[in-house]
């Protein structure tokens, strides 16, 4: 007998830096800064809730956390985490408990990605 191979998932996110550095040109840093820390803050908190609702079986919660999430993510230039909320909100919708585990464990691993990712951005202001 085969043995049992161990994949290691890793997701690559999507950054859209473009739609930041407008966001510090047109707030100023120390605006821009201040917002983004809030939705970066609601993206977490929203992340969370959205887990807990699948925990409890709230899909209506599920599918407007869900919503929530890909609104403030691609606000923020966040493309991934955006596209893989829309596909939890759906698999909540149609109530696709497959997918939605996937799409769900999916969105954690992005969010985390995405999230520190965005957090770890140069300064803009350093060219």
């Amino acid at each position: 007998m085969a043995g049992i191979a161990r994949l290691a998932v890793e997701e690559q996110s999507t950054i859209d830096r473009q739609r930041l550095n407008q966001m510090v040109e047109a707030l100023g840093e120390a605006s821009a800064a201040r917002i983004i820390s809030a939705a970066l803050e609601q993206l977490r908190l929203a992340l969370n809730r959205t887990e807990a609702a699948i925990a409890r079986g709230d899909l209506v919660a599920v599918a407007c956390d869900a919503d929530r999430i890909s609104r403030l993510a691609w606000q923020l230039g966040l493309v991934s985490m955006a596209a893989v909320a829309i596909d939890v909100g759906t698999c909540a919708e149609r109530r696709d408990a497959g997918g939605l585990a996937a799409t769900s464990a999916r969105l954690r691993r992005i969010g985390d990605s995405s999230l520190t990712r965005i957090c770890d951005r140069p300064d803009p202001a350093a060219g």
